[in-house]
This record gives structure tokens, C-alpha cells and sequence, in this order.
């Protein structure tokens, strides 16, 4: 299952977490970040166990944006005990996005 995340829970959810955690942070009017959905979706149900997906609109949330300086949509961020290891920008195939995130799971 992929969860929402917000500038008030990113702390909880996101830097607390015990599982790595991929964050995508994404807008409404931004046609790659849909095209990601079932992408996304695909990736929590098959890696749940080893790995948290989320996503955070950036409208709504400039906080957490501005703090990781996030300029493009999607931007996918891997965060490992609280710290982002890995960010990619931009829509991706579920292969190249697990290749991507291999060493850090």
C-alpha cells in the first residue's frame, strides 16, 4: 500500500521509520507523477516486507519540500535511518526504480 505523507507526519512516518522508505513527492497537475501510481503501487506490494513507499504532494506540503530543495516532479527520495540516500528524478519503469534502490534496501 502506498501512504500519504504530510509536512506533519513526514517526521513520524518518514525519518522514524524502521524500514527503508521511498518517498515520492509528487503534484496533482503533473501527468508522469499519475503515471507512476500503478508503478508505485506495484513496487509497495511486492517489497512491503523490506521497504515503505509513500508519497507527498508538494503543494500541500512546502515544508518538507523546500527542506529537501525537491524542484522537479516526481522526485523520489530513499530515506535509511532518517537520512535521504538516494533521490532520482523523474517517471521511471518499476525495473529501473528497483535497480535503482537495490543497494539501499
Amino acid at each position: 500500500m502506498v501512504s500519504e505523507v504530510t509536512d506533519a507526519d513526514f517526521e513520524a512516518e518518514v525519518i522514524g521509520s524502521e524500514l527503508p522508505v521511498l518517498v515520492e513527492f509528487t503534484a496533482d497537475w503533473c501527468p508522469p507523477c499519475r503515471q507512476m501510481a500503478p508503478v508505485l503501487r506495484a513496487l509497495a506490494a511486492e517489497e512491503g516486507e523490506r521497504l515503505k513507499v509513500v508519497q507527498l504532494d508538494v503543494d500541500h506540503n512546502p515544508g518538507t519540500t523546500n527542506a529537501y530543495k525537491v524542484l522537479s516532479m516526481p522526485t523520489f527520495m530513499v530515506f535509511r535511518g532518517g537520512e535521504p540516500v538516494r533521490s532520482m528524478v523523474g517517471a521511471r519503469p518499476k525495473r529501473r526504480l528497483l535497480e535503482e534502490i537495490a543497494d539501499v534496501l
